[in-house]
């Protein structure tokens, strides 16, 4: 038996990296992928110019990670295989590598705030007002693009207000419904 593939999606300081530690705590035999730890050549270097544009995600060349999942996938003592990844199935080179995909609805103004405390606990006060800046000329695009696109994509949607352990059991009550 292969590893089942869970995917799990959220906005920007929606909760992805977090639940996706959680989550792995909790499952036996698994391990995680994160998107941001890989770099990816050939794909959008400005994401609100990429949104602007009509947030085409096969743009994004994902081989480096395509590669880990492959991988992984050869290892017959791996249960689960975790990807905090922000496109669900809307990418196709790895769609099909996919078998669950969760989206962390988490409202804008708290992953927003998450995402300063996360960011910008070293930084002045400057670059806090060009980030919130930023935010509300151009990067709130895409904020509405995940909800818009990623989050119908998603076969399993959580309430990103619920605290994390909640989440995590109602990912695992979500795999036992499901017989895994």
């Amino acid at each position: 038996m292969k590893p089942y593939v869970i995917s799990i999606a959220a906005v920007s300081g929606g909760g992805k990296t977090t639940v996706t530690n959680h989550f792995l705590g909790k499952l036996n035999n698994s391990k995680a992928l994160y998107f941001d730890e890989y770099v990816f050549k050939d794909c959008p270097e400005d994401i609100c110019d990429w949104v602007s544009r009509g947030a085409n995600y096969n743009e994004w060349n994902l081989s480096p990670l395509i590669k880990d999942i492959q991988e992984y996938l050869k290892n017959e003592s791996l249960e689960y295989i975790l990807l905090d990844y922000p496109f669900a199935y809307l990418n196709d080179a790895i769609s099909g590598y996919i078998d669950l995909t969760v989206f962390i609805d988490t409202p804008l103004d708290i992953a927003m705030a998450r995402r300063i405390l996360r960011d910008q606990s070293e930084n002045l006060v400057y670059d806090l007002n060009s980030d919130l800046n930023n935010y509300l000329v151009r990067g709130r695009d895409a904020y509405l693009e995940m909800q818009k696109n990623v989050k119908p994509n998603s076969d399993i949607e959580i309430n990103g207000l619920l605290p994390v352990d909640l989440i995590v059991d109602q990912l695992i009550k979500e795999l036992r419904h499901r017989g895994l």
